[in-house]
């Protein structure tokens, strides 16, 4: 099984990447991975998935589905979020401060030694110090990669636009005025860049909410990435802590189980605070690495976790958790909500 996850951790992030679960029937428990429409891995070779290759290229949820009478999971894989911003000014200090705090990796370019330091004393997890030019060719980006131009003149933003626009992304947004903007535009499509493209970019960047200061253009600009990223179809997948915590367990000396147990949304219904496909990794001292919305819910998912730890079989086990609005409000949580939640040993 560890087979898997080393291959979803090296796997071409701009590909169509898949992974399916049985989760019922006789089957339960067999996995495989699909990227680029085809199969990659699977549990045992030429096994249950290998049958129904065409059966499964139309199924195009992160959820629930059926398969030859058998109940499966499908999640379509996301990769780690990404903010790639352009300049090191004023505006950028709380976009980045907005994108670590969201989980994102966060990376700034910036061609001015002193800038770049206020970036990195910001926390930035990443500071590229060169021409916007030669920075942007060390940035390779994908679908989920949010690119934010907030250079110091159009001069910059037009660089950085036609690098960017020849690139895969997610999001490709750029402050400036309408004028100055439409300017960098038209100049771009004359010398041959995607109009199809450039008619994309969000600009004015952010949400229209009358931002004026730094921090209220930062949270105009984080709002508009998350509405872009949470109409996507790829919030399942495997973020970078739980991978690790999969391929690179911790020691824990003296403690009697050794394996962990993933745990994942595969169904949610009501006000549930998680969507399906959120993941939490339960470790053998009863760590969590992740979440799955806190609470009583969190603490009944990582108890039974802990019995399928110490259990001879692997077989998966899915676990209804029914939290009323009344039961939610008596914890303490603002959310109630029912979750189907598959628990895995690992």
């Amino acid at each position: 099984m560890i087979e898997l996850y080393e291959k979803i951790s090296r796997i071409n992030p701009n590909y169509r990447n898949q992974v399916f679960t049985v989760i019922e029937g006789d089957q339960i428990g067999k996995k495989a991975l699909f990227s680029n429409g085809k199969l990659v891995w699977e549990t045992e070779d030429r096994g249950f998935f290998s049958s129904y290759e065409k059966a499964i290229s139309g199924i195009d949820i992160c959820g629930l589905a059926d398969l030859a009478g058998n109940r499966i999971y499908s999640e379509i894989l996301g990769n780690e979020k990404k903010i790639v911003i352009c300049g090191g000014g004023h505006v950028s200090m709380p976009i980045i401060s907005m994108g670590r705090m969201l989980g994102c990796h966060v990376t700034v370019l910036e061609d001015r030694p002193t800038y770049a330091n206020n970036a990195r004393r910001q926390g930035t997890d990443e500071i590229l110090v060169d021409s916007f030019e030669n920075s942007l060719r060390q940035v390779s980006g994908d679908a989920d990669t949010y690119f934010v131009i907030v250079t110091r003149g159009h001069r910059y933003d037009r660089e950085c636009l036609r690098a960017i626009a020849a690139k895969p992304h997610g999001y490709i947004g750029m402050i400036g005025s309408r004028r100055r903007v439409a300017l960098v535009k038209e100049s771009l499509v004359a010398e041959g860049v995607d109009k199809s493209v450039l008619d994309q970019v969000y600009s004015p960047i952010g949400l229209d909410i009358g931002a004026e200061t730094p921090e209220e253009i930062a949270i105009s600009v984080m709002a508009q990435i998350v509405e872009v990223k949470n109409k996507k179809k790829n919030h399942c997948g495997y973020s970078k802590e739980i991978l690790k915590g999969i391929l690179e367990p911790p020691e824990i000396p003296g403690c009697g189980a050794s394996r962990e147990v993933l745990a994942t949304i595969v169904r949610r219904r009501g006000s549930a605070p998680r969507e399906t496909g959120t993941k939490m990794l339960i470790l053998p001292d009863g760590r969590t690495i992740g979440t799955i919305g806190g609470g009583c819910v969190e603490a009944e998912v990582a108890n039974r976790g802990r019995q399928l730890m110490i259990r001879d079989s692997f077989t998966p086990e899915l676990i209804h958790v029914d939290m009323t609005a009344e039961a939610a409000e008596d914890e303490g949580m603002v959310c109630g909500g029912v979750l189907d939640v598959l628990l895995e040993a690992i």
